[in-house]
């Protein structure tokens, strides 16, 4: 059996993750990063406990551009119980009302077509936002309750996958900061029977898809066969901003860039953030052109070590 180094290691990349169930987010990075024994990592976006699925972590110098994943959108499967209302909006919390269903598919897809959009959500007290220093979901568990301003957020779809009885299965495509179970809770409270999540399962963030994500389980026992193989499976750093366009820049402007200079470029490509790459396709990092043209560093990745 092949051992893991217990030496921390400078390693960059983007790993897509496939979080099980019955874990937090911190627990699943602090295990990969274990197994990667690397000395910086961080992931992209919390899945509670009772959630699975796509959970990007990055890796070294990855961690300097994972703020722009947090903020990608994001695809998730619900699942809700209809009838059901509990103190947490998901199937953990306990329930405290119960109201008779007594709806059709065709109801259930015209209330669901109504949060198609801009939408206003008040965030759940079992949430990690902060109230005065303090965690909202620390205050929930000691019985307290406090007012949460609604925030504002998009969802671009949102699709019935199968309606049957009491249960709900949908697929959405949202917007950063948006609650799937506020969203169960809300489509409820439409439907006049209330709901609560049951199963949560995120199957893509930006272009990071389900389908090359890799469950933790295998990467424990690549760790114990060979860990060398580990590094095979990462993503290049690149990977965490696909949703930019890529800007290739000549030698000069290369040098130029990462001396902190500001380029004025002979071609305007349109205002906003760009992948920065060499004339080989080598990743610089992540550069901004402003609307006069000229072309700042926002992030570069280090070339020294």
């Amino acid at each position: 059996m092949a051992r893991i180094s217990k030496e921390y290691r400078d390693v960059d990349g983007v790993l897509i993750l496939d979080k099980p169930v019955g874990l937090s987010s911190n627990q699943a990075l602090q295990q990969l990063r274990h197994l990667y024994r690397a000395r910086k990592a961080g992931h992209c976006g919390s899945l509670d406990p009772l959630a699975s699925g796509v959970l990007p972590v990055c890796l070294g110098q990855a961690t300097k551009y994972s703020s722009y994943l947090l903020g990608a959108h994001k695809t998730y499967r619900a699942t809700c119980l209809l009838g059901q209302t509990t103190t947490t909006g998901d199937a953990e919390g306990e329930v405290i009302e119960r109201k008779p269903v007594a709806t059709d598919r065709q109801q259930v897809a015209q209330v669901l077509q109504r949060f198609i959009g801009q939408i206003e959500q008040v965030p759940p007290m079992y949430s990690a936002l902060k109230h005065q220093g303090r965690r909202l979901y620390q205050l929930a568990r000691e019985g307290k309750e406090v007012e949460r301003e609604p925030r504002r957020v998009e969802i671009f779809e949102l699709e019935l996958l199968a309606f049957e009885g009491d249960k709900l299965e949908i697929e959405v495509c949202c917007s950063k900061g948006t609650y799937i179970r506020t969203l169960a809770e809300d489509i409820g409270k439409l439907l006049g029977c209330g709901a609560h999540l049951t199963a949560l399962r995120r199957s893509a963030v930006d272009s990071l898809l389900e389908q090359d994500s890799i469950p933790l389980e295998h990467l424990q026992q690549l760790a114990s066969q060979d860990p060398q193989t580990l590094d095979q499976l990462l993503l290049p750093v690149s990977a965490a901003l696909t949703r930019f366009a890529e800007l290739r820049l000549d030698v000069g402007e290369c040098l130029d860039i990462s001396q902190g200079k500001r380029i004025k470029l002979d071609e305007f490509p349109g205002a906003g953030l760009y992948r920065l790459v060499s004339g080989d396709g080598a990743f610089i990092g992540l550069g901004e052109v402003d609307p006069d043209a000229e072309l700042t560093a926002k992030r570069l990745m280090n070339t020294a070590r």
